[in-house]
């Protein structure tokens, strides 16, 4: 990153992101959000006392930030006084808000077929790049980010190149998607990126394939708050219903946390239609009692 006319303070707080590897967009993020907290503070984020940060912190609260904006503040002051200041101690003074995590929308079958066919042309392009969301569970940034040579159809895998967190993972590359890229390589012969943008030097942005699917969503009549994200959340669903171990969807979808993946439980509606309810036991005990029953 580059950035000019910067005070020491924050040219070391950027050095201190790039040490830890942290990637353009969460320094982006973390400088947007001391840049806040200075023109609350009206000076230098490094003199904040602990009554500063508690102020601050209600000042949001006032101001009605949402609690992902609200944490994400929080992280990046606890960065800056944790490492870039070394004042570890003003972390106590710093509180994380909770907020109720809503159940993913979910497409079904019939509707992503639907979608998929609906996708916005000329060519197969969006098509490709949003059946490769759907059908191997890849984020928006991911699919963008893809290169031709990430298709590796002698082993049927997809390979993903620093996904979140930096982390790579291979992905299954399923025949019938396969045959989907392959018709699109042959019409547009992407050469380095997967899915180039108009320049063709960089590839497409998450904000185009967003309105793609946006286009096809409202095309089929999709009226539910379902967005690009959605394919994937539909991706891990469906896998669960198909008895699919929640494990190997984790490593598919490169959680961290078995418990993200586990949330996908809640909403496998095919899976929870045909667990039995010990309520059919009631029937068979109640038979037995009667046979054992007295006349």
């Amino acid at each position: 990153m580059t950035q000019k006319n910067t005070t020491p303070l924050r040219e070391r707080l950027i050095e201190d992101m790039r040490i830890r590897g942290m990637g353009e967009k969460a320094q982006k993020s973390h400088i947007r959000a001391i840049k806040d907290f200075a023109g609350f503070l009206k000076r230098s984020p490094d003199t904040a006392t602990p009554n500063d940060l508690r102020a601050y912190q209600l000042h949001m609260t006032d101001t009605g930030i949402t609690p992902p904006t609200y944490n994400a503040r929080i992280m990046a002051l606890r960065f800056l006084f944790g490492t870039t200041c070394d004042r570890e101690d003003m972390k106590r003074y710093m509180q994380f808000r909770t907020q109720p995590r809503k159940l993913p929308v979910v497409l079904s079958l019939e509707e992503v077929s639907e979608l998929l066919a609906a996708a916005p042309g000329p060519g197969l392009k969006y098509r490709a790049a949003l059946s490769i969301s759907y059908g191997a569970g890849l984020r928006a940034s991911e699919v963008c980010n893809l290169k031709v040579a990430d298709i590796d159809s002698d082993r049927m895998l997809i390979h993903v190149d620093e996904g979140k967190g930096g982390k790579d993972r291979k992905v299954m590359l399923s025949p019938d998607l396969l045959d989907l890229l392959r018709d699109y390589w042959f019409e547009a012969r992407p050469a380095g990126w997967l899915f180039p943008g108009k320049s063709k030097i960089n590839p497409v942005s998450s904000r185009q394939l967003g309105r793609a699917f946006n286009s096809a969503k409202h095309l089929v009549g999709i009226s539910r708050p379902a967005s690009l994200h959605t394919l994937r959340h539909s991706f891990a669903t469906h896998l669960l219903e198909a008895n699919i171990d929640v494990r190997v969807i984790q490593v598919l979808l490169g959680h961290a946390k078995l418990s993200t993946t586990a949330r996908y439980t809640h909403v496998a509606t095919k899976t929870i239609r045909d667990i039995t309810s010990p309520f059919e036991a009631l029937k068979k005990l109640n038979v037995q009692t009667c046979k054992h029953r007295p006349g």
